[in-house]
C-alpha cells in the first residue's frame, strides 16, 4: 500500500467513528509496509482522557509485537497529534509521523491542539492551567526508586 492509501484509511477510521458518535481521528500504525493496528479515538465511549487514536494505535501495536519499542513504524494520523500523542510517539521510538489534517483545520470546530501545545511548552512555573509544585522526596539527590530501576535493567541486559 501507498502513503495515500494508509492516509485514507485513517480518515475513513475517522470518518467511520464520527458516524458512531465519537471524535474525528484515526490512525493506522505500519512497520514494513504491514499495517500493525487501526485505532479511533475512543475518549467519550471509554471515559478516558487518553484515549487518542494515536495512543490507543500505539498500545495495539505494543500489544501486537510485544514492546514497548516501535522503531521503524510509521503512524499515519487523520488529524494533526497532541502533545500528549507526540511524546508518547517519541518515547515509543516512532520513526515516522504522517498528518492529515491540520492544527488550522480542526481549530475552527474546536479540535486543534496548538493553544496547549503552547502552554505546555512554557517552564513550569510559567505556566497557568494548573497549580504546579515541587515537593521532592527526602532521597530526591539520589532516587532509590531510580537506582533500583537501572541496576533491575543492566540485570536485563
Amino acid at each position: 500500500m501507498s502513503d495515500n492509501a494508509f492516509m485514507q484509511e485513517a480518515v475513513e477510521l475517522a470518518r467511520e467513528n464520527v458516524a458512531d458518535g465519537g471524535q474525528p481521528f484515526g490512525a493506522v500504525l505500519v512497520k514494513d509496509g504491514k499495517v500493525i493496528a487501526r485505532a479511533v479515538n475512543r475518549m467519550e465511549a471509554e471515559n478516558d482522557p487518553t484515549a487518542h487514536a494515536e495512543l490507543m494505535a500505539l498500545r495495539e501495536a505494543g500489544a501486537a509485537l510485544a514492546t514497548t519499542r516501535l522503531d521503524g513504524c510509521t503512524v499515519y494520523a487523520s488529524g494533526q497529534p497532541c502533545p500528549m500523542c507526540l511524546a508518547a510517539m517519541q518515547i515509543a521510538g516512532i520513526s515516522e509521523i504522517v498528518i492529515g489534517y491540520s492544527n488550522e483545520n480542526g481549530a475552527p470546530y474546536g479540535l486543534g491542539s496548538a493553544d496547549a501545545a503552547a502552554e505546555l511548552s512554557q517552564p513550569l512555573d510559567q505556566q497557568d492551567w494548573a497549580t504546579i509544585r515541587y515537593l521532592p522526596p527526602d532521597d530526591a539527590a539520589a532516587p532509590e526508586i531510580y537506582r533500583a530501576w537501572s541496576a533491575q535493567s543492566a540485570k536485563k541486559a
